[in-house]
Formats: structure tokens, sequence, C-alpha cells
């Protein structure tokens, strides 16, 4: 890890959290974006740029001619919805960003530019690396070991979002939903993604090390593989899949990847940016970032794809920031006049859900990053913000930034695995896998899925509250950390039942693996479960069925005991 920046990089590179080293990412231009007056009604192709409505754009097409620009609609030539086609995307300016902005936007035709600096995954500078573990080959070595145990975000409320729950109910592991991840790179060929993993569908993913490794985490979190070997993601039986930036800009990306998802599906964006904090310049400390939808082109993707029914959910950030703070109010002179700010609750919204990073319980990988479900003081906070996901400590696939995995190196990059994934980068996909076993419920039950404004509120309704840390008090809300047994209960309240168990089986060694172990009791005609029954209550059942006359009073909701009296 390097305090520097890596020499000729783009602005936009470079950054790890407030509390670590810098690091960089390549790839990450500038974007610069020509918003056109709805009037004139421009329509972009290889032959140049006309209007629609007849209007005189001689001048537009001479200056793009003469600076040997070309404008690409950023959602093609979107006709069903009008405040698409508004949005171009400039191409051949180089260097010359800023100097452009102000000329194209005195154009007949055009209301505005501006230029967007460019996105960054939104993870953090781990401050613990293990260096001397991430150079152990794995060549030679047994198979990649069982790093579940390591995974403590699988597990119950308050501790994790309870997927091992979710793993008994019908559709709970996120069958029958798709996930599509918005960023930049991914090692598709990873030992752990092979079983649902549908590939790249949008972009060209870039060629780095560091992306394909944050990509690659990403995905293990959500939809890792449920085998004997290394990790299993919290929805293992979603499809998966990936949407580079690269070449054609978030706004594009996102867009593009959400027309080919369907309502209930999920798309996550996993990226943001230098705000105007500090003037949107980059910062290796990432201070002033903030998440995407603050634009207006990526709000405008973003409130498409949640019209259609699709639920995105956006990294909040990681630049330690108030959404709630007047610098957001402010409208950049080079936005449009009909922009408001997004982070307002009381403007337009675009539905998303946006997340925050939490700190996992004290111990974790023996290491504390004070109170269970407080704010890290890296993550961006406010109204506006949902719900929250682990920050630190992740477990899943992929390496150390640009290196091998500290958790599993070695050269086989399809076999690296990570204990430090980290930020919002890492808390988005707790809650998009979350979000993906309970729509996977709903599917198995021939429910609809949770539509975007659903889903925003049941993570607000439900899950782990938020705690205070010291310097950090609940007050600046990063939301609860999803509960899936509760969001379930409140999407479905089940009345409670009541029998006599007619046979019992007491479940030891669970199937699968990853299950606590269970007393299972069949009444009114259904198996229910007890989940880690305490000693007592284990003797007491054997011996009632033992004695030959049992007399074992169950009361259930669903498929769950929630209470039981033995007579006999």
């Amino acid at each position: 890890m390097t305090d520097q920046s890596l020499p000729g990089q783009s602005p936009g590179t470079a950054g790890p959290g407030p509390d670590g080293a810098g690091f960089t990412y390549q790839g990450a231009e500038p974007e610069l974006i020509v918003v056109a007056r709805a009037e004139a009604r421009l329509r972009a192709d290889t032959e140049g740029v006309r209007s629609a409505s007849g209007a005189d754009i001689s001048a537009l097409n001479m200056f793009l001619s003469d600076e040997q620009l070309a404008l690409e609609p950023v959602f093609g030539n979107e006709e069903r919805t009008p405040d698409l086609s508004l949005f171009y995307r400039v191409r051949g300016g180089g260097d010359r960003t800023r100097e452009l902005t102000a000329r194209l936007a005195a154009l007949p035709g055009i209301e505005t530019a501006y230029v967007k600096p460019g996105a960054v995954p939104a993870r953090t500078a781990p401050r613990d690396s293990r260096p001397e573990e991430a150079k152990r080959l794995k060549e030679g070595t047994p198979e990649t070991p069982d790093f579940t145990g390591r995974q403590g975000y699988l597990g119950p409320a308050p501790e994790g979002v309870d997927a091992l729950w979710a793993w008994q109910r019908p559709g709970g592991s996120g069958l029958g939903v798709t996930v599509v991840d918005v960023e930049g790179a991914w090692q598709l060929g990873h030992e752990d993604l092979a079983d649902r993993l549908a590939g790249v569908v949008v972009g060209s993913p870039i060629q780095d090390v560091a992306w394909r490794n944050h990509g690659t985490a990403v995905l293990g979190v959500i939809g890792g593989d449920r085998d004997e070997k290394g990790i299993t993601g919290i929805a293992p039986d979603a499809v998966t899949a990936a949407a580079s930036f690269q070449g054609i800009g978030t706004a594009a990306a996102i867009h593009a990847a959400a027309e080919r998802l369907s309502p209930g599906d999920i798309l996550l964006v996993e990226l943001h940016r230098p705000g105007p904090r500090f003037e949107f310049e980059p910062r290796d400390d990432q201070r002033g970032f903030i998440a995407l939808e603050w634009w207006p082109d990526d709000f405008a993707a973003i409130r498409r794809a949640t019209a259609k029914g699709v639920v995105v959910v956006e990294a909040a950030g990681n630049g330690a920031e108030s959404l709630d703070d007047a610098v957001y109010e402010r409208r950049p002179d080079e936005f449009p006049e009909w922009w408001r700010n997004p982070f307002n609750p009381s403007n337009q919204s675009s539905r998303a859900v946006l997340v925050g990073a939490g700190a996992p319980p004290p111990g974790t990988h023996g290491r504390d990053h004070g109170p269970d479900r407080a704010r890290l003081a890296f993550s961006n906070y406010g109204a506006r913000i949902d719900a929250q996901g682990w920050g630190r400590e992740v477990t899943t696939t992929g390496g150390f930034w640009d290196r091998p995995g500290d958790l599993q190196g070695g050269a086989e990059e399809i076999a690296w695995y990570t204990d430090t994934f980290s930020g919002t980068s890492s808390a988005s996909p707790v809650v998009v896998g979350a979000l993906a076993c309970l729509q996977g419920i709903l599917k198995a039950g021939e429910l609809a899925p949770m539509s975007p404004e659903v889903a925003r509120d049941v993570l607000r309704r439900t899950g782990s509250p938020q705690q205070d840390a010291p310097g950090r008090p609940a007050s600046q809300r990063i939301g609860n950390r999803p509960d899936i047994k509760a969001a379930v209960r409140h999407l479905l309240p089940a009345p409670v039942g009541a029998g006599r168990a007619e046979r019992y089986w007491d479940e030891l060694v669970p199937y699968p693996r990853e299950l606590p172990p269970r007393l299972r009791l069949f009444v009114a005609g259904a198996w229910r479960n007890l989940n880690q029954p305490a000693p007592e209550i284990r003797q007491a059942v054997h011996a009632a069925f033992a004695g030959g006359r049992p007399d074992v009073r169950v009361w259930y909701a669903d498929d769950e005991v929630v209470g039981l009296v033995v007579s006999g």
C-alpha cells in the first residue's frame, strides 16, 4: 500500500477511505455531458446532429466539426421517456473538458454542459493488510478451505442479515432473481462464482487488477457458490451479471443494465465520485465523495430503472459527508435549471436504496471498529440513506486491492479471497443480498416482488437499529442493518397456529452445513423448526417420545416454532 498515486493517472482515480493510505484505480476518466433544450428535440447519429423540430443547429454542427467532437446520446434516441433524450456524452474532448463546457453551453439547442469527475469504487483501505499471507502460493497447497465461518454477516440478526434462516425458505436463497453489478471489472473465472454468473452484459471491463478485485469481491458477497470451499454468497441462487461503464459512461451503463432486467430484479451501483465539498477534485482520502445520483444524467438513469420496477441499490459514498448539508442544495452553474438536490427527501426521489457503512461486531477477525452497527467514520450519512451493511471485515472472493488475497493469495487469481473488503462498497452488496433473498421468497410464494418503494420502506421499518459511537451518534443516519426474518414477517405476517407434535427429528448435523442445529417437530401436517434448542428442551422432547405417549404441544408461525410445552 502506498500513500502516493501512481504516475500518469487521470483525474478521479485515487483514494481509499479517510483513515487509509492512498491507492489508485486505472481508467476513471471524467465525462463531459451536454443537456439539450427540450424544444430543439436533438437527435444524433453517425451522420451528425439534427433537430426533429426543425430548429437551426448549424452552429452546433460547425462547432463539433471544427473541434473534432461528437455527441453521443447517453440513453440512445430515447423516445419513450423524453427526459432521457436530453442527455448527450461528448466524445473527443480529451483533457479539454473544462474548456469545452462553457463553449458548448452557449450553442443553439443546448441548455447546458457539465463535467462529471471520474467514478471509482466506494472501497476503503483496510487498516491491517497482512501482506505476508498474501504472498503464499496456492500451487501445491490443499484445495481452498471453507471460509464461511468467517462470514459473520450471513448469521442471525443483529450481527448478520440472517441469510441462514432465509435459505430454509422456498426461494430464500435468491432463486428467480437477477442482480447486475455496475462498475468496472471482475474476475469472471473465479472458482467460487461458477454456478450462477451470467457474465458481462454491458460495456467492456477495465483491464486492471484493482478493478477486478473490487468487482469480484462484490459478486462474492451477493452470489458466491454454495459448496464445500471458499465463501457462500448471501443469495447463492440469484443470477449475477456485470455491467461496465468503460467507454459508455455511468448513466448509459445503468440504463442499459436496467433495460435487461425485469420488475423485482436488482441493479447495484458500486461507484462514487468527488462532489462539491472540495470543488469536485479527487482526493486520496476520498473526503467529499458522494453517490452518483447527485448528477442529473445518473439520476435520470436511476429513476428510469426504478420506474420500470427494478430495485436500484446505490453506495452512499465514503466521503464522511452529511448529505443533509446545504452544500448539496446549491445548484452548480453548469447544471440545468430544473435540477433539484436528490439527497433532500422533500425533492423528487430517484427511489434507489442508498446504503451507508456500519461497523461489524467487535472482535470480528480479531479487530474492533467500534460498536456494532455504528457509523464508520468514512461513511456518508443523512436522512436520504435507507440502510447499512458491514463496512469492514467482509470475507469474500477477490484479492487485496491490487494484489493477491490477504485470506488466500498465490499466483492463481481465480482462487484469491479477502478478509478485508470494506467501505460502502462492501456494505451495499450485503443489502443487495438480503433484498435478493426477500424477492426470492416472494416469488416462490407466487406473490408480487417488492417494488422499489416497498423495498425502501421495508429496510427502514425493519432491521437491527444503528447504534451510537463516540463522535458518531445514531442521529448521523445510516439506517438499520437488514434482518431478513423480520422483513419477511413484516411483508407476510403469519398467523400463529397450534397443535400436538406427531413425531420429531433431532437434527444434530444440519444440511446445508451453514444452518444451526435444529429440533424438527411434525405438527399439523408439516415440519416446524426450533433452531438451536436448549439442551433441557431437547432432553424433554426425547423423553416424551421415548415414553410412548408424548404430549408435546407446539405453537408455530409458518414453519418456525414460537412456543412449546412438554407434558408427557
